[in-house]
């Protein structure tokens, strides 16, 4: 092609952009210095020419015409191209006046402040002081010995002392045949309210469980984020905040907003669990004392925390394993392990005491009573109120309550209490899943209290264990742990209690796709749950975090898998745990409960969004809106870049490797697709790898979760 009058042929310039053939000058491509394209002609960049003698790119071709345009005549026409494409490629070609311009689109978009959901930020607070061991012992035993009166800590001996006689043998209760009433005088269905600060019904934290060994011997790592908020806890209109090395408390005061009450001491192990109890009744009615309680391998730290700051340490007692789950019921403090002990510490005696039972898989509170799944198929139920039960042995009372028909393993619990009247009486409905995929709802009536529970409905829908499972008012959900499967139905009432005209209803089917860390921290599990959150009879949702790294959860309902609203933090920083709560109203006329959703950051800084706006914004555009529910392809694939993904023969959610392949449960394990499997194994082997265009083997992928 001849080149034009008065244009030198070296002048013009032709491109090979991904196939596409692009013709420019090259005073067009070099206005901007320091740019690709002046290192390019210049000889500073090697290139490579195709048959026709054009200089190919491999870069995206539309991308590269919007930039070619931007070069000519100084105009951006974005048309449909994604802004963060563009300044990505843009930043490729070292176009500086260009990527300026669609930083400030970009940050138009955005805010610092947040969207209408954004209900305000808590700065980090300032770590302890990280004092010696010795120094600090030396000055506690300093301290109690100029206090009178002082609680001493309780040894391990003391504990060993309160679990003689402990055995797998259920003994009989004064309750006949396992009948379980809820209904004890004093106890009503709000009483539940007071269990929000751990997650109810939370099994899958037995489900993925560690080697009680290597934890208990195991050398303490130090991370590299100090102020890394791991765990998130709310009770009532208080939050305690876990960080690596120690637990801080947030208070809501009205009018004044959100104070930092409390902080702990340098915590030398770090933390992994933590529960918060901001009711605690004493005998004189006093609720100006709260309770915040920490685990760290087998070890429970309990303090005792003041509205006005000041805090004192109530003792430090041992499970003598591991403690996969810490929360409080009432005013007693439970741990528990899925080896089968039950930690139990009572506020009015003072006495930390361990229970060995079956191997626990799952469980759920309801009232003031705990109930269990065990992984012989059987459900049993431990009433904290009457502690100790058994005054000869000082043993806890466990109750067998219900045994499964096929004898799987009960790996998840939901209760529900059912408002007590004149007509219904005391009606217990609980829902639960097993390692067989089976989910069932056993009720006990009101006249057959004596008798047990009955089998009321069976869904054999997953084929994968149950991870968690949902009874309220109005709905049933069971999630399976292939890809995290969800499954709901809706329930029908008469008079409140479940019916079976016309029955559950199968109402969706949705995934909630989590990816784990491949060496996750002991808290992660603890701070990540993603649900459902919510009282009985209200909406749930889901928290979706979809990778572990990240500043983006996806809100659901747990009913329809609907989205709510997204949540992107408003620093940028990434999420290190999150939490939804439901706050008190004010004393203010007609001020009611608000719902939150609290997330801890790797910066140390707490923020928070109004679930309860959107909501209702939601329930005001749910006709109108087409859905998307969870994260479309395109935002799966950008959170996805954030992450590598690892080879796993685990099905998801899990750790890798998958936990059911180091510790054998009954002979059941977790399956992942068999296409998929035998897929990643070629690669794995290295044998019929899929060819490229070119001929050549693709390049092997790692997954995590697939």
């Amino acid at each position: 092609m001849a080149a034009p009058p008065g244009a030198a042929p070296g002048d013009i310039v032709h491109l090979n952009v991904g196939g596409t053939r692009f013709s420019t000058s090259k005073q067009t491509l070099t206005w901007v210095h320091d740019s690709f394209f002046t290192s390019m002609l210049s000889g500073r960049i090697a290139t490579l020419k195709d048959e026709s003698g054009a200089i190919f790119i491999d870069r995206d071709a539309k991308l590269f015409s919007v930039i070619l345009n931007y070069l000519r005549n100084k105009d951006i026409t974005l048309g449909d191209v994604d802004v963060c494409a563009l300044r990505h490629e843009a930043e490729f070609f070292g176009i500086t006046p260009l990527v300026k311009r669609l930083i400030l689109c970009e940050d138009l978009e955005q805010s610092s402040c947040g969207d209408v959901l954004f209900h305000g930020f808590l700065h980090p607070p300032n770590p302890p002081l990280h004092r010696s061991p010795s120094l600090a012992a030396l000055e506690a035993e300093l301290t109690r010995e100029s206090r009178p009166g002082a609680v001493m800590r309780v040894p391990e001996a003391y504990s060993r002392g309160h679990s003689r006689n402990a055995s797998e043998d259920f003994r009989p209760s004064h309750s006949r045949n396992g009948s379980l009433n809820f209904r004890q005088k004093g106890h009503s269905r709000n009483s539940s309210a007071d269990l929000r600060q751990h997650s109810r019904n939370s099994s899958a934290e037995f489900l993925n469980h560690r080697s009680d060994v290597s934890l208990l011997f195991a050398p303490v790592v130090t991370t590299g984020e100090p102020l890394r908020v791991t765990i998130v806890k709310g009770h009532h209109n208080w939050i305690a905040v876990a960080y690596t090395h120690f637990v801080c408390c947030y208070r809501m005061k009205d009018p004044t907003g959100w104070h930092l009450v409390w902080t702990s001491t340098y915590l030398e192990q770090p933390v992994e669990k933590i529960a918060i109890n901001a009711k605690v009744m004493t005998t004189n009615q006093d609720n100006t004392n709260k309770m915040v309680a920490m685990s760290a391998g087998a070890h429970v730290q309990l303090w005792n925390v003041a509205e006005d700051g000041t805090s004192r340490e109530i003792g430090v007692f041992s499970l003598l394993v591991v403690v996969d789950s810490l929360f409080f019921i009432g005013s007693q403090l439970v741990g528990l392990s899925h080896t089968g002990k039950v930690g139990v510490w009572h506020a009015m005696t003072q006495h930390w005491q361990i229970q060995d039972v079956v191997p626990i898989t799952s469980y759920d509170t309801a009232g003031s009573f705990l109930l269990l799944g065990g992984n012989n198929g059987k459900i049993y139920y431990i009433d904290m109120q009457k502690f100790p039960l058994r005054m000869k042995d000082n043993d806890l009372l466990v109750t067998e309550l219900f045994k499964d028909p096929s004898g799987d393993m009960v790996t998840a619990l939901s209760v529900y209490l059912t408002p007590k009247t004149s007509l219904s009486g005391n009606w217990i409905e609980i829902a639960y899943g097993t390692s067989a995929g089976i989910v069932r709802v056993i009720v006990q009536h009101p006249e057959t209290v004596g008798h047990g529970p009955k089998v009321f409905q069976t869904f054999t829908v997953h084929r994968s264990p149950v991870i968690k499972v949902m009874l309220s008012e109005k709905h049933l959900v069971s999630v399976c742990s292939e890809y995290n499967h969800v499954r709901t139905w809706s329930v029908t009432r008469f008079r409140g209690m479940i019916s079976t005209q016309p029955g559950s209803m199968p109402m969706a089917s949705f995934k909630i796709l989590s990816l784990d860390d491949m060496e996750p921290v002991n808290s992660y599990s603890a701070g990540n749950d993603y649900g459902p959150f919510g009282e009985r009879d209200d909406q749930q949702v889901f928290v979706q975090k979809v990778v572990p790294e990240t500043n983006k959860l996806f809100v659901r309902l747990s009913s329809t898998g609907k989205r709510v609203c997204t949540i992107k933090s408003v620093d940028g920083s990434t999420i290190g745990a999150f939490c939804v709560h439901e706050c008190e109203g004010s004393s203010r006329m007609g001020s009611r409960p608000r719902r939150y959703i609290f997330t801890g950051h790797t910066n140390g800084s707490i923020q928070m969004w109004d679930l309860s706006t959107a909501l209702d914004m939601m329930s005001k555009t749910e006709e109108t809106t087409d859905d998307p529910g969870g994260p479309t392809p395109s935002e799966l694939v950008k959170l996805l870049e954030q992450s590598d993904l690892s080879n796993s023969r685990s099905s998801t959610p899990c750790i890798s490797p998958s936990p059911s392949l180091i510790v054998s449960r009954g002979g059941d394990t977790a399956r992942i697709k068999a296409s998929n499997l035998s897929y990643l194994s070629q690669f794995a082997n290295g044998q019929d790898q899929p060819r490229g265009a070119e001929g050549g083997p693709l390049q092997p992928f790692l997954v995590t979760k697939f």
